[in-house]
Formats: structure tokens, sequence, C-alpha cells
């Protein structure tokens, strides 16, 4: 099975959660709750009902407005953040090495409208 997932926005990069990190004490883990927590919401809203307890292969389309952030900044933070949301919405038991077993990206310049096309697919046991 597959089921397709579209954030309408970009996430921040892995060099803006290092510098928010630098800030204080709990900064960094405040900053990763509140992007989980809109992420959970729009999971909820366009997966309802899904919980995978199987293992899964993950698409992840970035769409950026321009190429000022590099791609590795763009999707290393991005994927924790997506994942993570993605368990504590139930639709994957968890992200470990059995859960995930490979994930794909994949880079495109959309300057009126930035997203994130994520699809995940089943992995046949």
């Amino acid at each position: 099975m597959e089921y397709k997932l579209t954030i309408p926005f970009v996430l921040p990069g892995l060099n803006e959660a290092i510098l928010k990190a630098r800030t204080g004490p709990h900064a960094g883990a405040k900053h990763k709750r509140e992007w989980q927590s809109d992420l959970h919401w729009l999971i909820l809203m366009q997966l309802p009902n899904v919980a995978i307890s199987g293992p899964v292969t993950i698409s992840y389309h970035w769409v950026e407005p321009s190429r000022r952030r590099d791609k590795d900044n763009i999707s290393g933070y991005g994927r924790k953040l997506i994942q993570d949301a993605l368990v504590k919405a139930g639709v994957l038991k968890n992200d470990g090495w059995n859960d995930i077993v490979n994930s794909y990206d994949s880079y495109g310049i959309d300057r009126k409208h930035p997203r994130i096309e994520v699809t995940i697919c089943e992995v046949a046991e």
C-alpha cells in the first residue's frame, strides 16, 4: 500500500535547528516539539485512521522556493521532524532500522508553492 502526505510549507533546516539549540538548554527541544505538533495535526488530517505495522520506505520530494539552502540542510532535520511526527500520529509504529528500511530524497523549485511531498510505501515482509 502507498500513502501520500503533502506538507504545504518548508521546514526549518539543520542549520536553523543547530542555531536554535545553541540559544539555551531547552530551546532546541521546544523548537522541535512545536514543529512536530504542527506536522502531527497535518498528518492526522491527511492520513486519518492510517496505522502501518510493518516496514516502509519513505520518499521525500523537497520543493523549495529557491536554491538558497543546501540539499543536506533541507532534508537532514526535515526527515527527523516528519518521521517523529508520523510515529506520534500513530501512522508508523516506530522509526528505527526495522521500521524504515530506506528513504529517498529528490528536490525541486517552486517559488509560489514550496512544499514537501512524502510518499510512504509498505514493504512486503
